[in-house]
């Protein structure tokens, strides 16, 4: 285990290894983190906002597409911006990430702002995010500079760190592909890659992907991951301290993503230099 990790945080350090972010990240914000951490305390969230029938409410795009049918696009955006509109400080693992002058590429699938804070002392890079086609349609994505100025994709060829996030983000526009809908648009094409970012598949070529705060136990999660891993490496890394599902543990076998079997505070208490956990050592 110890050499695994020592071979990601080398990976990091020289731009190989791209840092994957799911909503588990924010764990690490503590138990009084006021923001949704799983789909599943988002729904709670909509659910909450507007009635849905009583067999949705444990689905978050079946939830909201409900909601989007019934009582508009715009109140699942103005739910979805509340629910991630508390101030949050970036985590420890944000601000480190944030501090890898020549990360090529972060990926955050979660729709939080906790990236943008981390890297808001820089002026090197900028964002691309998913938009939903109810909203912008014919466009798959939005890019912002550094200030969260609507910029052009052309842009991003000089950043030299593009944070991208497939699923939008409340900051800096509230753009969000959270209903059944949004994502059918994109599941139709994302396997030719049309939803991809030019940028984004020039940045992954050959590099490894880090999933750190991401599960694989559901479908649209796991297809997200695959198309974002496309023509990168075949070998990737998991930060993933629970004992995987079988779908999980397939996914990970099928797509060479080795599990690392330790804590996100243990791993990130690794990437600052601090000595290694004897739980990672024993594993």
């Amino acid at each position: 285990m110890d050499t695994a990790v020592a071979a990601v945080l080398a990976g990091l350090s020289a731009g190989q290894v791209v840092p994957y972010l799911g909503p588990g990240v924010l764990a690490l914000a503590g138990p009084a983190c006021p923001l949704p951490a799983s789909p599943q305390a988002l729904v709670k969230h909509l659910t909450a906002k507007a009635s849905v029938p009583h067999k949705l409410l444990g689905n978050l795009t079946a939830a909201a597409q409900f909601i989007e049918n019934f009582k508009h696009r715009k109140t699942v955006a103005a739910a979805m911006r509340e629910a991630f509109a508390p101030a949050v400080a970036p985590t420890a693992l944000h601000r480190l990430l944030a501090d890898i002058a020549g990360l090529p590429l972060i990926v955050h699938a979660w729709y939080d702002d906790l990236p943008q804070r981390a890297l808001a002392g820089r002026g090197d890079w900028g964002m691309v995010q998913g938009v939903s086609q109810a909203e912008h349609q014919g466009v798959w994505c939005h890019h912002f500079d550094a200030a969260g100025t609507l910029t052009t994709p052309e842009a991003a060829s000089a950043w030299t760190t593009l944070l991208y996030q497939p699923l939008g983000s409340v900051a800096p526009a509230g753009n969000f592909l959270v209903s059944d809908s949004d994502f059918v648009e994109v599941l139709t094409e994302i396997d030719i890659q049309t939803p991809i970012p030019a940028e984004v598949q020039r940045r992954r070529a050959g590099r490894q992907f880090l999933f750190l705060g991401c599960r694989f136990d559901d479908q649209l999660g796991r297809t997200f991951a695959r198309q974002v891993m496309k023509r990168s490496s075949d070998q990737h890394y998991a930060v993933l301290p629970e004992t995987p599902s079988r779908n999980e543990a397939r996914f990970l076998a099928q797509h060479g993503i080795e599990v690392l079997a330790l804590s996100l505070a243990d791993f990130t208490a690794c990437l600052a230099g601090e000595a290694m956990p004897a739980q990672a050592l024993a594993g």
